[in-house]
Formats: structure tokens, sequence, C-alpha cells
């Protein structure tokens, strides 16, 4: 069966399911995040088969989320580290981390916890509006069509107000 080309939509929400939408890649992406670089630290960590980490390690790299370094030549062995472009996908896992600690972490509580480095706190991430800097929500925005979008659907935004978005999203 052919799988479906996310990456190939005008959505943004399925090209980056195109990237890290298998559910090892985000796992992938902490563990690099938090230190654990090397491919053995890694299989080991996530108890995944070598197989399947290795195809997910070269998509990774493959789409500039990842960069791979050797750090030994004799037996050659790599280590991997977080583009630009992956470090800012942890800022993903984060928001991620939040809804996860409030809807699934049960009465034992988070399994982590985030130092901010500005104030030194244990915090957690917020969304907050780029323009204004109030907190912001899903709740809080109408979703418009962008420059990007295909031919235009006509829908209604929650206040009933006739508003376009594209099909695919």
């Amino acid at each position: 069966m052919q799988r479906t080309r996310f990456g190939d939509m005008a959505c943004s929400i399925a090209r980056t399911l195109d990237v890290i939408g298998e559910p090892w890649s985000p796992l992938i992406l902490r563990n690099i995040y938090v230190g654990i670089s090397r491919f053995d630290q890694i299989q080991q960590s996530l108890d995944i088969s070598r197989k399947v980490l290795t195809e997910r390690l070269k998509w990774l790299v493959e789409n500039d989320v990842l960069e791979r370094r050797e750090y030994s030549s004799r037996p050659p062995r790599h280590e991997y580290t977080l583009t630009a472009k992956g470090l800012e996908l942890c800022d993903l896992l984060l928001v991620m981390v939040r809804w996860g600690d409030r809807w699934t972490a049960g009465e034992a509580g988070p399994p982590v916890l985030y130092r901010h480095h500005a104030c030194g706190e244990i915090s957690h991430v917020e969304l907050r509006c780029s323009v204004c800097d109030r907190p912001m929500s899903a709740a809080d925005v109408d979703v418009l069509p962008g420059p990007g979008a295909g031919p235009p659907a006509a829908s209604h935004d929650r206040t009933g107000t006739d508003r376009y978005e594209h099909t695919d999203s």
C-alpha cells in the first residue's frame, strides 16, 4: 500500500507530519534533545529495532532535522545533533509535553520538569501571540487562507461568519 504523501498537501500540519508524524520520530528527537545522541544509546533507551531506528534517523537527516557527525573513525561511529530546524521542532514537543502533563500524567504528576534558563524557575511552555504578547490558544484564533493555500472552500468560523479555508487541512 502506498503511503499518503502529506508533504505534497497545502497544509502546514500535514507537511510537518510528513517529517515527524511517524510515532518514533518525536521520541528520537526528544532523546537527542536531552543528550542521548548515539545510535546504540537511542536504540537501548527506546527499545526500538535497529532497522526502524536506522530508517528514522536517515529520514530525519535527509529532512535537515538532524545532522550526523562522526565521533570515531575506528570503528566508524556517529552521533546525531539537532539542526536549527530540529531544535525548533523541539518547541513543538514542549507544547505536547504541556498537554500530556495536564491530561495524561495521572496522580503521579509529570515525569520530567523543565527549568527555564532566563529565570531559573520550573515552568511550562505557554503559547503567546507574536504581535501583542497575550496568551493564545486554539479558541482565540480564526483560521484564514494564506498565500500558499489552494482553491478555497467556503465555511463558517465559530461565530457563524463566512470565511474561506483550504480543503486539504
